[in-house]
């Protein structure tokens, strides 16, 4: 019966992927804004989406963790969250979805009700916040190295298969981006696992019979998956399929691990409006200045035909970390936010800002610019419009109306205006601080070149408007 079941999804996934465009979202889902699909409307209206967390997988933290972290999320202007459905226990306090039977094995077919509660309640807080959740459904880490000792899908500690029925090993000590763990090959284009693939599949219909009830909730396959195309077709199709047949559309994409997003794997998302509704390009933040910045203006041209919202739901970078250091973290934010990305969000300590002082400041900073200007009406240049040597200065601008230069290392530029001498009012603003300079922004009249620099050699951002 289960089989019929999966047989009947797979056809109403097939169904959904040449349909999905004809249909319509319930005005108060997160979705491309119809007005410009590369940026997000939620409740019907344009948003954009600004995050700094502490954690990947907030939905396991405890009330009185979460309610906080929320609120002061809330309180600076933060409204996108990473949320993948990650069970490894980082930190002592983490639960399987899964049933535990007294001799410590796991029952597959009975859920850990502790676990759902929780989800449960991470969206509804979120919900009631209007922070946006991106979930991801799996997570290679959990299933490889150290983690894979303890989680309820070894063989060895569920009462449900042994390693022969499942084709699962008792270890896997590769990295998971050797993509060597069936756990990934289940799918009938791939080795048709059909008992795992059962036991998955129930998995992910628990996880949508909550988050359909939503409005708020944005959906990724993978985190920074190097898997097979397959798989996240499959699993595209199937949360598509259970969502439509409760009448629901839901807007799905894939991260690939690929750190070049001219790569031939980004781009089984980039050519496929009618499969992913918005491209998540998180790994792009391994790269740094002119080479990040060329990199997602690229994936804006390759999409110009079919633009939807570009993601970076982690953000690297961290004195404290690996990935970059702290002035780098600040620095690939803004230059994604100004080339027109449509959700960034600082990655969790020791890898990323997390929700700090410095992530904070920046948040507040992009707020204040948004109430004098819109990103979304900006256009990113390539640095035609300035004088300035190699990462020095970048500009997104509305012609004649506004001008907005980042300068990640103070330093100066010249603006070249090509329009008639008009009134524009100069304002600068420090993302270490998230503070205006003056409270009294500069009176200018401009015309042809003028010169601009910043008071030190800080992160600055310089908003010029028209009066």
């Amino acid at each position: 019966m289960r089989k019929l079941v999966y047989l009947f999804l797979f056809i109403c996934s097939a169904v959904s992927c040449s349909s999905q465009k004809m249909n319509h979202y319930d005005k108060h889902t997160i979705q491309p804004w119809d007005k410009n699909p590369r940026f997000w409307q939620y409740e019907g209206k344009p948003v954009m989406l600004l995050g700094a967390s502490d954690d990947d997988n907030l939905f396991q933290w405890p009330a009185e963790m979460l309610v906080p972290h929320l609120d002061n999320m809330k309180k600076i202007g933060a409204n996108y969250v990473r949320n993948t459905m990650s069970d490894r226990r980082d930190k002592g306090f983490e639960l399987y979805p899964f049933s535990e039977n007294d001799d410590g094995r796991y029952d597959l077919n009975q859920w850990n009700e502790a676990y759902w509660k929780r989800f449960d309640f991470f969206l509804k807080e979120t919900a009631r916040r209007n922070i946006i959740v991106q979930i991801e459904l799996w997570d290679r880490f959990d299933y490889s190295q150290k983690n894979w000792d303890a989680n309820p899908y070894n063989p060895n500690n569920n009462i449900n298969y042994n390693k022969k029925e499942s084709g699962l090993k008792d270890a896997y000590p590769d990295h998971p981006g050797s993509n060597r763990q069936p756990f990934f090959f289940t799918t009938p284009q791939q080795q048709n696992n059909q008992l795992l693939l059962s036991v998955q599949c129930r998995y992910v219909e628990k996880i949508l019979s909550y988050t359909l009830n939503y409005d708020h909730i944005l959906y990724c396959i993978d985190n920074e998956t190097s898997g097979e195309e397959e798989w996240s077709i499959y699993w595209r199709d199937f949360i598509t399929a259970v969502a439509q047949k409760k009448g629901k559309n839901i807007c799905v994409t894939e991260m690939w691990d690929d750190w070049n997003l001219q790569s031939t794997s980004h781009k089984r998302t980039f050519d496929h409006p009618e499969r992913y509704q918005f491209g998540e390009i998180s790994q792009n933040t391994h790269q740094t200045g002119e080479k990040l910045w060329n990199s997602v203006r690229w994936v804006y041209d390759y999409m110009e035909a079919t633009p939807r919202p570009l993601n970076i739901v982690k953000t690297y970078g961290s004195d404290n970390g690996r990935h970059g250091s702290t002035e780098q973290a600040i620095e690939r934010w803004w230059l994604h936010l100004l080339a027109g990305a449509a959700a960034v969000r600082f990655h969790r300590p020791e890898s990323g800002l997390g929700l700090s002082e410095f992530s904070i400041s920046s948040i507040k900073a992009a707020r204040k610019i948004e109430s004098l200007v819109k990103l979304w009406d900006l256009k990113a240049e390539s640095q035609s419009l300035l004088d300035s040597s190699r990462n020095e200065a970048y500009i997104a601008y509305k012609s004649d109306r506004v001008y907005l230069i980042f300068l990640p290392d103070g330093g100066s530029t010249a603006l070249h205006l090509k329009e008639a001498k008009a009134n524009y009012v100069v304002r600068y603003i420090n993302p270490g601080t998230g503070e205006w300079l003056d409270k009294r922004p500069q009176k200018m009249s401009m015309a042809g070149t003028t010169q601009f620099s910043a008071p030190d050699n800080n992160e600055w951002l310089i908003v010029i408007t028209k009066q």
